[in-house]
């Protein structure tokens, strides 16, 4: 099995509610930071391409601007 290398959302909150995305050969890897011991769940390059484009345009709770999150860096 190959070492995912993860990387936090750039959307990740001092508070610990953030997600952890890694590339796999199959598309992308996607696991809680809060519980990584549970494992992660994997999406296509097509499903992942759907979700960023409906984080992009709001389609979760009126997108990232309105929960207050900030991208970091």
């Amino acid at each position: 099995m190959t070492k995912i290398l993860w990387r936090k959302s750039t959307y990740s909150q001092p508070n610990g509610n953030c997600v952890e995305v890694g590339n796999v050969h199959s598309g992308a890897a996607i696991r809680d930071t809060k519980n990584r011991a549970s494992g992660f769940i994997t999406a296509d390059p097509a499903q992942w391409q759907s979700f960023l484009t409906a984080v992009k345009n709001g389609r979760f709770h009126g997108g990232p601007e309105r929960l207050g999150l900030a991208r970091a860096g």
